[in-house]
């Protein structure tokens, strides 16, 4: 009996422990918590499909908390979420409140956007709350703004509807007149090709002309040359000629010369009129 009612008190003294234990971790998480963030109370208009507890909470594109808690309100048309948010955050009386969905996922995220530094500052309800309104559109969900653009879409194409029908039957028109034609077309392709193929080979005749020409004209100026080469050559030779026969005019002139003086009366005279 005495073994028994031991054990019962170990079992509670270590009840007792761990349940402080439980409890002393919980209000320094409270604590901690109370000291780092502020909540804040949005009332939502209408569905915020995609929000959900946990989801982020931006401020100018920068996460700084998440929501904590969504409830539905006395009135049946809004829906109040509650923000767990930074206390550095500047979120004043003219913060500006709305959903932000995350591509096609339908993910949504409560979106704040300051204003002005000088708005004064949120003031709590009666039940403790800082409390903001969202922006009236701001539960509009994704499924709905796909409805909307569709809708957009729809009308857009019920307004030009005539104009679309005439394109359709002008393409229509179109259509038949190249299959009519088809023939035709044929034809003109097949002899935009045989003139392509004439051109290409008038390019090749004209191109071979004139290398021949080219050939030609080459010879002639040899020819030429070799005519003006032999007529220079044979110039050269009489001039040459006519100076050598001058030279040697010139040689027996002066001979004629010099003997005329040595003895006038031999050129006049003839013969020889050396004394013995």
């Amino acid at each position: 009996m005495e073994d028994r009612a031991k054990y019962v008190l170990i079992g509670l003294f270590t009840f007792a422990v761990v349940a402080a234990a439980f409890g002393f971790v919980y209000w320094l998480h409270n604590n901690a918590g109370n000291k780092e963030s502020s909540a804040y109370r949005v009332i939502f208009e209408g569905s915020v499909s995609g929000l959900r507890v946990g989801g982020p909470v931006l401020f100018n594109g920068i996460r700084v908390g998440e929501v904590t808690d969504m409830r539905l309100t006395d009135s049946p048309s809004q829906v109040a979420a509650i923000l767990s948010v930074a206390k550095a955050t500047p979120v004043r009386a003219d913060t500006r409140v709305s959903l932000e969905y995350a591509g096609l996922t339908g993910i949504a995220s409560v979106s704040l956007k300051g204003a002005l530094a000088s708005a004064p500052p949120l003031t709590k309800k009666e039940d403790g709350f800082l409390t903001m309104k969202a922006d009236p559109n701001a539960g509009t969900d994704m499924g709905t703004a796909v409805r909307e653009t569709l809708g957009r879409a729809d009308a857009m194409i019920a307004e030009n509807q005539e104009a679309l029908r005439n394109a359709i039957k002008n393409l229509e028109v179109f259509t038949a007149a190249l299959a009519r034609n088809g023939d035709k077309i044929d034809k003109l392709v097949d002899n935009s090709s045989q003139a392509m193929g004439s051109f290409a080979e008038l390019a090749g005749s004209l191109k071979k002309d004139t290398s021949t020409l080219a050939v030609n004209l080459d010879k002639r100026t040899a020819e030429i040359t070799e005519g003006i080469t032999k007529l220079t050559d044979s110039a050269n030779k009489h001039v040459n000629v006519v100076g050598n026969d001058l030279h040697r005019a010139i040689i027996n002139i002066d001979k004629s010369v010099t003997e005329l003086a040595k003895n006038p009366q031999r050129i006049i005279f003839g013969g020889s009129n050396d004394k013995k």
